[in-house]
């Protein structure tokens, strides 16, 4: 999907100051992931943004495609930090040791886009949401198949285990700590397995995944 196929706005978008493009598209996207798709109006976005709901409609033609591009601006942090920390030399553990830690941070740092993303994978959403999630999971699906592989050849990784299904796995260990540090339902779920304090738990967390991990691949 290239960067024209991605264009969800007008172009008058373009041309307003940089505050205000990313005070709409933040209002946009707290409304989205607290409400919903469905429960969201261009009313309360238009006002939480403070702005005119006839702004809106001069810079998106519709709710779904100010919701497709807050999804894409969003979905984009994630894969920009899943690239980064996924594209280097070093150990295999090592590599899942750094997304693990930024991953949480982001998750902590941005809980209203985890919130969203969780919306989108598990609810029933418009065709550019599906898109567009779709595109971040062919490329941590391709990055952590890659990395696996390549820790197989070095001898890192043991042989026998499947790379494509490996790293499906490992993508939903990932997601789910992701989930559980920002959405209210898999926040609740975290704190019966670990306690009410499971928010102060990042080190244990990181350190028993770890373990989890190396020892499937190992």
């Amino acid at each position: 999907m290239d960067s024209q196929e991605m264009q969800f706005h007008k172009e008058a978008f373009d041309k307003i100051p940089e505050e205000k493009r990313k005070r709409i598209l933040d209002a946009a996207t707290d409304e989205f992931a607290n409400y919903g798709f469905e429960n969201t109006s261009i009313q309360q976005i238009a006002k939480r943004a403070e702005i005119s709901v006839g702004s809106v409609y001069k810079y998106f033609e519709n709710k779904d495609e100010l919701f497709a591009m807050v999804v894409k601006e969003n979905l984009t942090l994630l894969e920009e930090l899943l690239l980064h920390h996924s594209s280097s030399n070093e150990d295999v553990i090592v590599k899942a040791e750094k997304v693990l830690k930024e991953l949480l941070k982001f998750s902590k740092k941005h809980p209203q886009l985890i919130k969203l993303y969780c919306a989108i994978t598990t609810g029933n959403n418009t065709e550019f949401s599906r898109l567009l999630a779709q595109r971040v999971e062919s490329i941590s699906a391709k990055v952590y198949t890659e990395v696996i592989e390549k820790a197989q050849s070095t001898g890192d990784v043991r042989k026998d285990i499947d790379p494509k299904f490996f790293a499906f796995l490992l993508d939903n260990v990932f997601m789910m700590l992701q989930f559980s540090t920002s959405c209210d339902y898999y926040k609740e779920r975290f704190k019966v397995y670990l306690g009410e304090d499971v928010e102060n738990k990042d080190d244990f967390i990181i350190e028993q995944t770890l373990k989890f991990i190396k020892a499937a691949f190992k």
